[in-house]
């Protein structure tokens, strides 16, 4: 059952993918379009889903599910993650890649392996200053208070001297 992202409660569970590449506004009404179907048929054990979701800056894919009512089971998560994975395929972009860093240079938005970015870090190319996305964050709460923050306060932190 989709609902508006910003009706879900606090507490709804977060997943966050994140795109290797800036997407297209074309692309992003396309991922749109496919994640409100996806959304309006999700289910758990025959229960309707209530999921919302956002995209930001072109480039992550948010989706919180009130738990509420029903919680993701396993066949539900693996259905969310095919879901993913056929965005992927679609778009030839890469949503479930956990091993890159995506944070602001500047007014820029950039993405980066982790190997880079510990490299960057080193180099004080990056600071504790350096403003992150934590797609670590599991909910609504963690995500509209912690998403965007210093890499000091994230886990981003431990690469910084």
């Amino acid at each position: 059952m989709l609902t508006d992202f910003k009706n879900l409660p606090d507490d709804s569970r977060i997943w966050i993918y994140q795109a290797n590449r800036k997407l297209s506004d074309d692309e992003v009404a396309n991922i749109t379009q496919e994640t409100e179907i996806f959304l309006e048929k999700w289910t758990a054990h025959g229960a309707a889903l209530e999921a919302g979701f956002e995209i930001k800056y072109n480039r992550f894919l948010i989706i919180g599910l009130n738990q509420a009512n029903a919680s993701a089971s396993g066949c539900s998560i693996d259905a969310s993650v095919h879901f993913i994975q056929s965005l992927q395929e679609k778009f030839n972009v890469d949503l479930l890649d956990k091993m890159n860093v995506t944070f602001y240079s500047g007014d820029y938005i950039t993405y980066k392996p982790l190997t880079d970015f510990r490299k960057m870090a080193k180099d004080r190319s990056v600071s504790k200053n350096t403003i992150v996305f934590n797609n670590l964050v599991n909910s609504k709460a963690e995500y509209l208070e912690n998403w965007e923050v210093p890499a000091s306060e994230s886990w981003h932190s431990r690469f910084l001297s």
